[in-house]
């Protein structure tokens, strides 16, 4: 018996404003939104300063153009309201709406970088129909802040071109396929602008006058373009005369360990040692090690309570994640009890199998990394922090302060060899008693005392950093001195007379020396 294979439907969601219902999602948790009637623009970097990224509804009425650059837009329109883009978070949440969607279906994926594709074959009837079920897709998606446009057809290329340029939730028959495309613009192929352009000089502007050439007449204009650019060969694909198969990414390894339990129970501890275990199991076969773990708790009520922790280095030690689990129980509300537990690793890095030494020696690293974990886990992970360096003349540029669990220690710059040990931020102004043509004040005043100057070292001059300093900004001449009673400090003048950079030059205490 021939089993008849169905008929392919793929569904196409078109998110035109992806851009601007993110940031409206993420300043409305901040702040106020700006008013509906203010117009709003998304800038991006561009070649020759920011473009339009994305526009609001009111930017839109306006006609500014996306792309256009931002100071020619504001020149115009001086009341413009201007944030700046993230094009990358936009793509990381295209993603995570591409499984997302495997609601619907187990075939999805990211198409572009404006809206995702679906192959829905033998689903629509699990939602009541193929129009019910792009109806239910508007309505999730409208819950999740995000305006679609859907289409569905027998084929990706038609039900993107629908989606983007025909009627709002279209759904094409497998024989209407022509017909329905046959009004799209040709730049629903997607086409580069000098083959779009080319087509309207020939006077080809509909995909159906499009259809109406011969064949060997197109193929003989545009047999140099590759495949994903020829426009005969994506409307072959449109129309179902080409191959163009849906090749969707597998979704990512999860994991997770559960313990379900046979009557609902208070207290977690007793079964935290089979989770690890059983997650730790999990783990060593893909020779994978944990840095992120979360503990949820269900509740009979139909509650749940998480926890998580961070760890500083890949680990599948049980006992080393069950002492920072452990810590992390207290305050947690388990209400009438909870009858599932689940142990996640929400962030894997791989970590190769490993034999301890024969001798018995200590690994010191992993010693480390244990103790920056159970340190974070009390504390707290912006407690514990160390240095990180960034290559740059000024002192105060040059150490940050990051968490211990978000990198890796960093030796110091040579240069620091010459520093203080406590370095002053910001540099406090100081008094000058007693001034010297050359090299520091001879006296000066800080924090209400009086030092008298005995002998110094410099100057060490620092010039401003001119590709991200202000225009007008002074140099400064650093000087070591050592005052009566033994004490040394690290002062600086900013500017020098006559520099035509403002007033008289200003003494500042930058540090104070062992």
């Amino acid at each position: 018996m021939t089993q008849v294979q169905p008929t392919p439907r793929i569904v196409s969601a078109w998110f035109p404003d992806l851009a601007m219902d993110r940031w409206r999602r993420i300043v409305s948790q901040q702040r106020t939104l700006p008013d509906d009637t203010v117009p709003v623009i998304l800038a991006a970097p561009g070649s020759h300063g920011p473009v339009v990224h994305a526009l609001s509804a009111a930017a839109k009425a306006l006609g500014i153009e996306l792309g256009a650059r931002v100071v020619d837009v504001q020149a115009i329109h001086p009341d413009l309201h201007v944030e700046n883009a993230d094009p990358a978070g936009d793509l990381k949440l295209l993603d995570r709406v591409a499984l997302w969607a495997r609601r619907w279906c187990p075939w999805t994926v990211r198409d572009a970088h404006d809206g995702i594709v679906m192959d829905v074959t033998g689903a629509a009837h699990l939602f009541g129909g193929e129009a019910a079920m792009l109806r239910d897709m508007a309505t999730r998606f409208r819950m999740q802040g995000l305006s679609a446009r859907l289409a569905m057809a027998p084929t990706r290329g038609a039900a993107q071109m629908l989606a983007r340029f025909g009627p709002a939730g279209a759904v094409c028959g497998a024989d209407d396929v022509a017909a329905a495309v046959a009004p799209l613009p040709v730049a629903a192929l997607r086409l580069e602008v000098e083959t779009v352009r080319l087509l309207h000089r020939l006077g080809l502007k509909t995909l159906g006058l499009l259809m109406e050439v011969p064949r060997v007449a197109l193929m003989r204009r545009f047999d140099r373009l590759a495949a994903d650019r020829n426009p005969l060969v994506l409307l072959d694909r449109a129309l179902g005369r080409a191959a163009d198969p849906l090749n969707a990414p597998p979704e990512g390894q999860r994991w997770l360990a559960r313990a379900r339990l046979a009557e609902p129970v208070i207290d977690p501890v007793p079964h935290l040692d089979g989770l690890a275990e059983d997650l730790c199991a999990q783990m060593a076969g893909a020779e994978q090690g944990a840095r992120q773990l979360r503990l949820t708790i269900y509740r009979v009520d139909g509650e749940w309570r998480s926890r998580d922790v961070a760890l500083a280095q890949p680990s599948r030690e049980p006992a080393h994640l069950l002492r920072l689990l452990t810590g992390k129980l207290e305050g947690i509300d388990p209400g009438f009890g909870f009858d599932l537990l689940t142990l996640e690793a929400l962030r894997a890095e791989p970590l190769a199998l490993h034999q301890d030494p024969l001798d018995g020696a200590r690994d010191a690293a992993r010693d480390v990394a244990g103790l920056l974990d159970r340190l974070s886990a009390r504390l707290g992970p912006q407690k514990i922090s160390w240095s990180t360096w960034t290559e740059s003349h000024l002192p105060e540029r040059v150490e940050g302060r990051v968490p211990a669990l978000a990198g890796k220690a960093e030796a110091a710059p040579v240069l620091l060899r010459d520093r203080p040990v406590r370095v002053l931020m910001p540099p406090e102004e100081i008094a000058v008693l007693y001034a010297v043509p050359e090299g520091p004040p001879a006296r000066f005043s800080w924090r209400r005392v009086s030092y008298l100057s005995t002998r110094h070292e410099g100057p060490e001059r620092i010039a401003p950093e001119w590709w991200q300093d202000r225009p007008g900004t002074r140099l400064r001449d650093y000087y070591k001195v050592e005052v009566q009673g033994g004490r040394r400090f690290w002062l600086y003048r900013e500017g020098i007379l006559g520099d035509g950079r403002g007033g008289d030059p200003r003494w500042f205490l930058h540090g104070v020396f062992a």
